[in-house]
């Protein structure tokens, strides 16, 4: 034996993962299971992970001018993208609330993404941003009834066609500028209106720049522009009502640290043809539908990242000797695996959460999910997969360090979500701001943390604690934000162990967690005893 340990191929993602299975079903997704294995174990294949390996390692090239001189802008990628696209598409994970509405479907939607992330995550890019689409196309009918096939199609059309020649379509986003980044009131990018008055509906011509214009091949882009009465959004297709291309000219692609299989870019409109999408001069109001969204994939996303960087650390441990022992049998090894493995399924039971969330959107204690609950989840979630990831590639050793492997790629696409649709402070500055403007939600967020700390004294100090923070002084507020969002995101993460976690694994976290408020790495359990208990729940091979 050479003591080196065989890739993982053939598992099935959804049916070796106990969290998900059990919150799919309580969650109202059930009736999506028999899909969700099916296509668990499609990812499992060795097929599957060589189509990431390959769009990974062929990184999207831009052909800014055709052999005979004209304009073409095209991002030309390698097949594997496409079929990576087409996997998506055909299990509906760009649409499958708006493509069976029913009860459960978010979750399930999120159970089906969770997966994917597990195995190629800039695939989820267009996807994301399509889905995210939707709510906000919806608002303008005529738009909407013109597209609305091609936005629920099942297929992935990669033609580069005008709009009414594509049997599917992709959305993208293109709202940050050079100068001002997050700060997106600051944009200067210009609309300007083509006859009638302009408003929503109403065709325009936009001028100005995107310092991120993500997946430029995408055949429309929702994008903000500034007009006589402010910031708006609109609908920018690739292609001219007329047949020709529109003059959105791109500069370069970004060279990014991961997330290298999807492109990113640099673009100048000039004279570009777009809709308004929403009221005029409301284009900041309409688009946080759309970020609401995309936010919550952030965190299916890398809930997703972590899940399989731990099944991979899992699954080397186990077969991997040192010292005279596999490296599971070793009592320190144990202890960060399960340390890890708490991390991951709290993840998972908030993401599924907050996926659920989604499906009551009258309900106000829901909105407070969504809407507070939500940006918390991105920025502690999303910056919890930094140290993750690496504490896995460690488990794997100099392994885990090298391209050959997955490891690698999963620690260079670990802090895109973190950055992407706000950085960290953004987010804790956001979840402050919606607690000011719904105080009643969030009245309502404290009342069910406040029944599932009942009877429990570990939860109700995180509680307390949490409580006492609320009572900061309004000037200090926004220096202590990340340590109150923490708090936050941790007692609810604590409550969600306590009401779906077996009771000795959800002490374990919720110990372990409120132990070191002020810092802390994996591997420091104190509860030695549950450590085979956590790990086979973790991953039951």
């Amino acid at each position: 034996m050479n003591n080196q340990v065989a890739e993982l191929y053939g598992n099935n993602l959804f049916l070796d993962d106990p969290v998900l299975q059990e919150g799919v079903e309580r969650l109202q997704g059930q009736w999506c299971a028999v899909d969700l294995a099916r296509y668990g174990a499609e990812l499992g294949r060795q097929e599957t992970w060589q189509l990431a390996e390959l769009a990974n390692r062929h990184q999207p090239e831009l052909a800014t001018f055709d052999r005979l001189g004209n304009r073409i802008d095209v991002v030309e990628f390698h097949p594997s993208w496409h079929a990576l696209l087409g996997l998506l598409r055909r299990e509906g994970l760009h649409a499958l609330p708006w493509i069976k509405p029913q009860r459960g479907s978010h979750v399930a939607r999120a159970a089906g993404y969770f997966l994917h992330a597990q195995v190629e995550a800039g695939s989820l890019c267009p996807t994301t941003m399509t889905f995210a689409s939707i709510p906000v196309l919806q608002q303008e009918p005529a738009l909407f009834a013109a597209l609305q096939g091609k936005l629920l199609s099942c297929q992935h059309d990669p033609r580069d066609l005008p709009l009414e020649h594509k049997t599917s379509i992709l959305i993208g986003m293109g709202m940050t500028e050079k100068q001002g980044g997050s700060d997106v009131r600051s944009n200067t990018s210009t609309a300007t209106p083509l006859e009638g008055g302009g408003g929503r509906g109403a065709g325009y011509l936009l001028n100005g720049h995107k310092w991120f214009f993500s997946a430029p091949m995408c055949d429309a882009h929702m994008v903000l522009a500034r007009t006589e009465m402010g910031l708006s959004c609109f609908f920018v297709p690739r292609w001219q009502p007329d047949g020709n291309k529109n003059p959105i000219q791109i500069q370069r692609l970004k060279d990014k640290l991961g997330n290298r299989s999807n492109s990113s870019s640099e673009v100048e409109f000039k004279d570009a043809f777009g809709i308004m999408v929403g009221d005029e001069g409301r284009g900041i109001p309409t688009i946080i539908e759309m970020a609401s969204h995309t936010r919550l994939d952030c965190v299916i996303g890398t809930a997703g990242l972590m899940r399989q960087a731990l099944v991979q650390a899992l699954h080397h441990a186990r077969h991997r000797s040192a010292f005279g022992r596999l490296l599971a049998e070793q009592p320190l090894m144990q202890n960060v695996l399960s340390d890890l493995a708490l991390e991951s399924e709290a993840a998972t039971l908030l993401m599924l959460q907050l996926a659920s969330a989604f499906e009551h959107p009258e309900d106000p204690l829901q909105r407070a999910w969504r809407r507070i609950v939500t940006p918390a989840a991105k920025f502690w979630i999303c910056k919890r997969a930094l140290e993750f990831t690496g504490e896995c590639m460690e488990v794997w050793g100099g392994n885990g360090y090298v391209e050959t492997g997955p490891m690698a790629r999963f620690y260079r696409e670990a802090p895109v979500n973190s950055i992407w649709e706000g950085s960290g402070n953004v987010m804790c500055l956001d979840v402050l701001r919606a607690i000011e403007r719904e105080p009643a939600g969030f009245g309502l967020l404290l009342e069910q943390l406040v029944e599932a700390a009942n009877g429990h004294s570990g939860l109700r100090a995180m509680l307390d604690d949490l409580l006492k923070d609320l009572a900061t002084p309004p000037e200090q507020r926004e220096m202590l934000a990340r340590r109150f969002v923490q708090k936050l995101v941790l007692t609810v993460q604590g409550a969600l162990m306590l009401q779906h976690a077996p009771t000795t694994i959800a002490e374990a976290f919720i110990a372990s967690r409120s132990e070191a408020a002020g810092g802390r790495v994996y591997g420091t359990l104190a509860a030695v005893h549950l450590q085979q208990q956590i790990l086979q729940r973790a991953w039951p091979q």
